[in-house]
């Protein structure tokens, strides 16, 4: 805007008498949503803003040129939206100005979004590595939504619906402490010496009491 406006000043704002009379005045109508770009995994957010623009001068003949090349300059623009229907005499009165030229451009606003960043844990005495494994209790019948926590680590999971249950990275068995599982008012605690002797997936018989 400025660009063109030259010498004239650029005026964000009502439209009052001054700013109409002397220069372009941008005044933002209203705020709208705006489809998302396409791009990286972090595309960035954007709105939709509608300004109502219009333009002053000296005389009638510079204020009607201004005008005119904002309306082109607007137009050469792949992402702006230029209205060109009359604006509606409802919104003169509640601006409290008279009605003169102008027309409506809308332009999308976007912010960037920073990239994620990804903290990848380093565990002390070797790689991380999953653990994973079933509970099931008499007959070997698959116990779900079992409590499964490796307190050291403050790490807690649930099983399926099959009794399976999985951590996707913690530390090497031997740094692990004790794996408890609770279920049905029963706890079953496992030290590090007994999960490393088990192969995995291990399978954790929970002894449940026989209602």
């Amino acid at each position: 805007m400025s660009r063109v406006a030259g010498e004239a000043p650029v005026y964000l704002g009502v439209p009052d008498r001054e700013a109409i009379e002397r220069g372009v005045c941008l005044y933002l109508l209203e705020l709208g949503p705006a489809p998302p770009t396409r791009g990286g995994r972090r595309v960035p957010l954007q709105i939709s803003v509608c300004y109502l623009v219009t333009a002053g001068g000296a005389s009638p003949e510079q204020a009607h040129r201004l005008l005119g090349e904002l309306v082109f300059s607007a137009m050469e623009e792949a992402e702006f939206e230029v209205d060109l229907t009359p604006v509606p005499a409802t919104l003169w009165a509640g601006l409290r100005v008279p009605p003169r030229p102008g027309f409506r451009l809308r332009l999308p606003v976007r912010r960037e979004r920073p990239p994620s960043v990804v903290h990848h844990v380093r565990f002390p005495g070797g790689a991380a590595e999953a653990l994973f494994g079933c509970v099931v209790g008499p007959g070997d019948v698959p116990i779900a939504d079992a409590l499964v926590e490796l307190p050291s680590l403050s790490l807690a999971t649930r099983t399926d619906d099959q009794g399976c249950f999985r951590f996707p990275r913690v530390p090497p068995v031997a740094t692990l402490g004790r794996l408890e599982v609770r279920a049905k008012g029963e706890l079953l605690a496992l030290g590090p010496e007994a999960l490393a002797a088990e192969p995995q997936p291990l399978l954790i018989r929970l002894p449940l009491k026989e209602d």
